[in-house]
């Protein structure tokens, strides 16, 4: 084609594939570029702010690095991820939720009742539930892999004064398909706002702040894994997740215990919590595999 036009530049790029592009590739890309073009003609898109959107893009390559990824930043402030969630999501099961850009591959195997919290001041949490299928199956012997960010507001990625290791552990359920462990009550934070994300956010008048939650990653033979989070209901930010990550289901009641209530054995720190700490229960719903 030697004389290109707005009108036929979509179809033209489309008529350049090779015969051998896949059908899904063909699909995909001739969707992007369709889309693309259009936003462009819709909005008469100027160079100036064609050449800002490239420069946005050439900077959120360069802040990614092994512990931030601000490409996965930009899709979760932009809605992407989680509507990539929402799309593959069973009704049935629990719902997917952000998975963020600060998981650490390889955290360390954690026994049942294991203690996350450490040393570190904060509000005990006592964590239980159980993993099933949508039938109601209790499954033994999934991996449950829980991160959060320590009381600070950071996780251990962000964080040189933290271990690596420091809030993240997999605990595998046992026979009756449960898993339990304490931490600390999770804290509200923002989201790093220091490169283009932040300046996307300030460009739309928006706020980083999150709501508190737990991280879940949740796997077992046959089943769909599910990466999820868990938020409590009395956090100020629940309405304004600046990544969209609150689901009703994923939502939970801390349950306020009276001290000397602590369970006297199971846990890691049962014989050694006098104060008063709260309780929640969380059960992972997961999905057949396709």
């Amino acid at each position: 084609m030697r004389t290109v036009t707005s009108d036929n530049i979509t179809d033209t790029f489309i008529n350049y594939f090779g015969p051998d592009t896949s059908p899904r590739t063909k699909q995909l890309m001739a969707s992007l570029a369709a889309h693309l073009h259009d936003f462009v003609k819709e909005t008469q898109l100027s160079h100036d702010e064609w050449r800002k959107a490239l420069e946005l893009l050439k900077w959120t390559g360069d802040m990614t690095n092994d512990e931030r990824n601000e490409f996965v930043l930009l899709s979760d402030v932009l809605g992407v991820s989680s509507l990539v969630d929402m799309i593959h999501s069973d009704p049935k099961a629990t719902s997917s939720s952000v998975l963020g850009p600060f998981h650490v591959l390889h955290s360390p195997e954690r026994a049942y009742g294991a203690d996350l919290k450490g040393d570190l001041e904060g509000e005990i949490i006592l964590v239980e539930g159980v993993v099933k299928d949508t039938q109601g199956k209790l499954i033994a012997g999934a991996k449950v892999d829980i991160w959060q960010t320590a009381p600070n507001g950071m996780y251990s990625s962000q964080d040189p004064a933290q271990d690596i290791d420091s809030f993240h552990g997999i605990f595998t359920t046992d026979e009756a398909g449960r898993y339990a462990f304490t931490t600390v009550r999770p804290v509200s934070y923002t989201v790093p706002s220091d490169g283009p994300v932040g300046v996307l956010l300030d460009a739309t008048g928006r706020h980083p702040w999150r709501p508190s939650h737990l991280h879940y990653m949740v796997s077992a033979p046959g089943c769909r894994t599910l990466v999820t989070e868990v938020f409590p209901s009395d956090d100020p930010y629940l309405d304004q997740d600046t990544v969209f990550g609150v689901r009703e289901d994923l939502v939970v009641q801390y349950q306020a215990q009276a001290a000397g209530s602590f369970p006297t054995s199971g846990f890691e720190l049962s014989g050694k919590v006098n104060q008063a700490y709260s309780s929640i229960h969380f059960d992972a719903i997961l999905m057949k595999d396709a």
